[in-house]
């Protein structure tokens, strides 16, 4: 169904936790994920459902998770949950926020990012379809320990035990309780008033509500999800790492459907925000992270990193990084590259190996192909850049643009001391220091005149033997005296003898 069928009154996301397992002074909920924050993963699984109100229940670290949430979600409402006194006191204190509220309510976790909206929109239909009070989402483990056991009576959801409290046979039960769920309204405002801490942690837990809805005579059904994935929360960085590594698998593969070549699935990294169009090519060790887009045809890696990158129709990226650059079509950057931000090269346009651009705007066709800085720069179309060129862009407190303009040549191992401007059709001559203009059409040297001296090698190495084979001068004691060699060694000279 679509997702006005499946809107609710709200959906409670429970982010309170403190996460110490992470071992971390950065909330857990804001770890990234393939590029999203946990957090950000569980919110767009609850704007799924079109929740009329969406709570975020926060607690450990809640200033950082404010202010992640002031700016990607800022219609959404928050609730403080002081103390970490259990599920049912988080839920507690988000229906404060909720007060009046009817209809179905949502309660889903910060730290479960693979569950989808898709699966969410399901969870709430099943709950609609079977005329259910509450309805908890279960999955069914090969290992369930340390989880929930379900107890059911045919459909119908009698119970859920914790392994601590369960017998043998409750633990032999492979199907576990995920810990999200769909509420009526008016149920969870009724089962959460009745919670009692009277249990081995003296906390108020969700869970309990089964067993009041029961008792009243409410029904309490399943929604099996099978893709256990969905229902697995992160409480360290091994259990992150794992799950980073299964989202990634996903993305590729999603991809390679959408018709990208991945040469190697296994080393290739595909942040959530990246946009590929069909025939491009990704080498092994490709990492596309953040709002990356690349345009058909592209050929990307091997080993390359690329973060906010537009990516032209089949440019050619090798062994480089670059954030926040513009790559144009049939443009060629690397091997060993690091586009900086700002960096614009141009259609068909080249940056070469062990070159560094920040700031620099390049025009098509033209090559900047060896062993250069070019920073705050811009470069006419057609123009060749040799190789070991400075921009010399800093003069220790301002930084300065050099100009240069189109079909301009400038020979390798110059130095262009910014601000200056190089006119269209000129030279610089190799080993030039420039700090003045150059106007079109015009050659520019700045180097001291070449001087050759005749002979002067010969003499040098007549001089060296000459030194070589001359008998060691005395030592005197006053170096103001003036001796001539036949003149004896002062009093305090040591005798061959000593």
């Amino acid at each position: 169904m679509g997702e006005r069928d499946s809107s609710v009154a709200a959906v409670i996301v429970l982010a309170a936790g403190s996460g110490t397992r992470m071992k971390s002074c950065t909330s857990k909920l804001l770890h990234p994920l393939c590029g999203k924050p946990l957090l950000s993963w569980a919110l767009g699984a609850a704007e799924g459902v079109a929740p009329q109100n969406l709570v975020v229940v926060i607690g450990h670290l809640r200033e950082q998770v404010e202010a992640h949430l002031n700016e990607i979600a800022p219609h959404v409402l928050t609730a403080v949950q002081e103390t970490q006194d259990g599920t049912g006191h988080a839920v507690r204190c988000a229906m404060e926020v909720l007060e009046g509220i009817t209809g179905d309510i949502v309660v889903t976790y910060g730290d479960v990012p693979m569950l989808t909206a898709d699966t969410l929109r399901r969870l709430v239909n099943t709950h609609r379809q079977r005329s259910n009070a509450m309805t908890i989402m279960t999955s069914i483990l090969d290992n369930p320990t340390g989880y929930g056991r379900i107890l059911r009576a045919g459909d119908e959801i009698t119970g859920v035990v914790e392994e601590r409290d369960a017998d043998d046979a409750q633990k032999a039960i492979k199907e576990t309780n995920a810990g999200i769920y769909v509420f009526d309204a008016d149920l969870l405002r009724e089962g959460l008033a009745h919670l009692s801490p009277d249990n081995d942690q003296h906390q108020l837990y969700l869970t309990d509500v089964v067993g009041y809805a029961c008792s009243h005579g409410h029904r309490v059904g399943a929604y099996l999800e099978k893709d256990h994935w969905q229902t697995e929360g992160i409480n360290d960085r091994t259990q992150l790492a794992a799950m980073s590594k299964e989202v990634n698998h996903r993305i590729v593969h999603g991809w390679m459907l959408e018709g990208v070549t991945v040469i190697d699935p296994a080393t290739t990294w595909i942040e959530a925000g990246v946009s590929i169009e069909p025939d491009v090519v990704l080498w092994p060790g490709t990492i596309l992270a953040g709002a990356t887009s690349i345009a058909a045809g592209a050929v990307i890696g091997p080993d390359t990193r690329l973060t906010d990158v537009e990516v032209g129709r089949g440019a050619h990226v090798v062994r480089s990084e670059a954030t926040l650059a513009v790559i144009g079509d049939e443009a060629n950057v690397g091997p060993y590259s690091y586009l900086r931000p700002g960096t614009t090269l141009g259609e068909s346009g080249k940056i070469g190996a062990y070159v560094e651009t920040k700031n620099a705007q390049i025009g098509p066709t033209a090559k900047v192909p060896h062993l250069t800085y070019c920073g705050d720069a811009v470069i006419g179309a057609g123009t060749n850049v040799g190789a070991g060129t400075i921009f010399a862009n800093y003069d220790s407190k301002a930084k300065h643009v050099t100009t240069v303009g189109s079909n301009a040549f400038i020979g390798s191992h110059s130095v262009l001391v910014a601000p200056l401007t190089i006119g269209d059709d000129s030279f610089v001559a190799a080993g030039s220091a420039l700090t003045g203009d150059v106007g079109e059409g015009e050659l520019a040297v700045a180097r001291g005149r070449q001087r050759n001296i005749p002979g002067w090698v010969q003499a040098f190495r007549q001089r060296a033997r000459n030194k070589k084979s001359s008998p060691p001068q005395p030592t005197v004691n006053n170096p103001s005296d003036e001796q001539t060699p036949s003149a004896a060694p002062s009093s305090t000279t040591a005798s061959p003898k000593e």
